[in-house]
């Protein structure tokens, strides 16, 4: 292998081990601008997005542990890494794909385990990683409150009786 492809394949496999998840993408007849657009999109959630040649990328998954790919790499692919949430990338691939046909879905690994494009549409309609966080606290709070409430309605109770009695005497 020539010394370019070795650094290429090297670049790729630190990619891998940083990235907990890979989402392989299509992008056959997509225009630089909506390539770039692409980027812009995802470096707000997060990832990026990088062209790479099926061969290099072939090496770099199996020196980085992941499966084996079964002979899934073909067509010209590019691959969206990150360090962030899996969820908020693969929404903004969801997104970016619906808006521009030529960007297709291909398949992903979270973890090591692969993932189908239709896996991939899942977790991009997961709510955010925020919102999930709020709602489990919103769950541990709520039966915290009512004790609350409950251990205080028999007291505010007695004192609207004090209350009462008192108004009544004067």
């Amino acid at each position: 292998m020539r010394v370019e492809k070795q650094l290429l394949t090297k670049e790729y496999v630190a990619r891998l081990n940083d990235s907990p998840f890979f989402i392989v993408v299509g992008y056959q007849g997509l225009k630089v601008e909506h390539l770039t657009e692409l980027r812009k999109r995802l470096s707000q959630a997060g990832a990026e997005v990088h062209v790479v040649k099926n061969t290099v990328f072939r090496i770099a998954a199996k020196e980085a542990g992941v499966a084996d790919l079964n002979g899934s790499l073909a067509g010209q692919l590019a691959v969206v890494t990150g360090k962030k949430d899996v969820s908020s990338a693969a929404k903004v691939v969801k997104n970016f794909a619906a808006e521009f046909d030529k960007l297709k879905l291909k398949f992903g690994y979270l973890n090591n385990q692969r993932l189908e494009d239709t896996a991939i549409v899942a977790l991009a309609d997961l709510p955010s990683l925020d919102v999930l966080r709020a709602k489990l606290m919103g769950l541990l709070n709520a039966p915290a409150t009512k004790l609350a409430i409950l251990i205080n309605t028999p007291a505010s109770q007695l004192a609207q009786v004090i209350k009462a009695k008192s108004e009544k005497a004067e």
